[in-house]
C-alpha cells in the first residue's frame, strides 16, 4: 500500500462525477488484485505457504486490512467478502486469509467491526469521502451506523449482510460450549454457519447482559453523560467524533438511566429458549415494555432516551463485546429508546 498512501487514495472520489469509478479507485482494485496473486500463490491461506499458521507479515497486513474493508464499503460502497458477487470471486485468496484469521479464536480477541473502524479511522488517517459505487454507499453505510432500520434493531438476523459472523468463531470457544453450539466443520475453530440461530442469538444475548451486569454502576455512570446536564467537557475537544473522556455524567439522570440498564439487561439474560428472533421479539413487548415505562418518569423519558443512544453509539468491538454480541446490545438498547417514545 505504500504506508497508508493506497488506503488514503480510495478516500477521494473521483475528478468526473459522471464516472462510478475513479482512476483512484481503479488503482487501487488493481493493488488488491496484486496481494490476492500473491495469496493465491501459496500452498496455503497465508503468505508463506510453507507454514500452517499465520507469521509476521500476516499480523501486520490484517489490522490494514480490516480497516480497508470498513472503509471501502462504508464511503465507496465496495464489498470484496459479499458471498456470490463478483468482487469476491476477483479476490479469493484475500477471502480465504480473511477467513482463516477468523477461525483463530485469537483473532477473534482483537477484530474489531466496521462501525468501530470508520469512527476512528478519520482522526488517525484524514478526512474520509462518499464516491464511488453510490448505491451500494448508501445501503452499506447505513448497515454499518445502524441506520438502515434493521442492523441494529430488533427482530434481528441471524448473520450480518455486510460482515460475515460465522464463518468463523462468533463468540470465545468456552461460551459457546457452554452453550451447547457446536462448529459445522471440525479442524481449527470451524464455521457456525449452520448453527442454531436461536440457539446462537441467546448466547450472543448473554454475554452482553453479562458484561453489563458485571459492571453495571460504571456503565450507567458512562451512559449518563448522553443526559442534558451530562457531557460537559471544559477541555479540548478530540478528532474522533465520539471521543469525550473528560465528560461528567448527569447526577439527575443517572438513577433513572440505571433502572433502564437493569431492565435492558434482563431482557438480554432471559434464559428462555425462544423459537425464533421474533418470538423473543415479541416476548419483549409482552413482559418487559410496561415495565420500562413504568420505571421511568415521564420528565426523565428524554434524557434516559439520549443516555441509552449515547451509550449504544460507543459500543466498541472487539473493546467491549465480539461484533456477534456486539449487536444485540445495541439492538436492544434501541428497543429501549423505541419503547420509551
Amino acid at each position: 500500500y505504500e504506508g497508508s498512501g493506497g488506503m488514503m487514495r480510495i478516500f477521494g472520489g473521483g475528478k468526473d462525477d459522471g464516472e462510478q469509478m475513479s482512476g483512484s479507485m481503479k488503482g487501487f482494485l488493481d493493488c488488491l488484485s496484486k496481494v490476492d496473486k500473491e495469496l493465491t500463490a501459496t500452498s496455503g491461506p497465508w503468505f508463506f505457504g510453507e507454514y500452517d499458521y499465520p507469521t509476521m507479515i500476516d499480523f501486520v497486513y490484517v489490522s490494514h486490512v480490516e480497516r480497508m474493508l470498513a472503509s471501502s464499503a462504508f464511503w465507496k460502497g465496495l464489498d470484496i467478502r459479499k458471498e456470490g458477487s463478483t468482487w469476491k470471486a476477483q479476490y479469493p485468496g484475500i477471502n480465504a486469509w480473511l477467513e482463516a484469521f477468523e477461525k483463530r479464536e485469537s483473532y477473534l480477541a482483537y477484530k474489531s467491526d466496521y462501525y468501530t473502524h470508520v469512527m476512528d479511522i478519520p482522526p488517525q488517517y484524514g478526512p474520509s469521502y462518499d464516491g464511488g459505487l453510490e448505491q451500494e454507499r448508501k445501503q452499506y453505510s447505513k448497515n454499518i451506523n445502524g441506520r438502515d432500520g434493521k442492523s441494529w434493531h430488533l427482530p434481528l438476523p441471524f448473520d450480518d449482510t455486510l460482515q460475515p459472523l460465522y464463518r468463523g468463531l462468533p463468540l470465545p470457544i468456552f461460551l459457546l460450549d457452554a452453550a451447547g453450539i457446536t462448529a459445522d466443520d471440525t479442524g481449527d475453530g470451524g464455521t457456525y454457519e449452520n448453527a442454531e440461530p436461536e440457539k446462537m442469538a441467546k448466547a450472543c444475548r448473554q454475554m452482553a447482559g453479562w458484561k453489563i451486569a458485571g459492571n453495571g454502576a460504571n456503565v450507567a455512570k458512562f451512559a449518563a453523560r448522553g443526559a442534558s446536564s451530562g457531557s460537559n467537557n471544559p477541555r479540548k475537544t478530540f478528532g474522533a467524533e465520539l471521543a469525550d473522556p473528560y465528560a461528567a455524567s448527569d447526577s439527575g439522570a443517572l438513577p433513572h438511566v440505571e433502572k433502564a440498564l437493569r431492565i435492558v439487561c434482563a431482557t438480554l439474560l432471559d434464559d428462555t429458549d425462544f423459537k425464533d428472533a421474533n418470538e423473543h421479539h415479541e416476548s419483549l413487548k409482552d413482559n418487559f415494555n410496561t415495565q420500562l415505562k413504568q420505571s421511568i418518569p415521564t420528565n426523565q423519558a428524554a434524557d434516559v432516551k439520549s443516555s441509552l443512544a449515547y451509550l449504544r453509539d460507543r459500543i466498541g468491538v472487539p473493546r467491549d463485546l465480539p461484533l456477534a454480541s456486539a449487536r444485540h446490545f445495541r439492538a436492544h438498547l434501541n428497543w429501549a429508546i423505541d419503547t420509551l417514545s
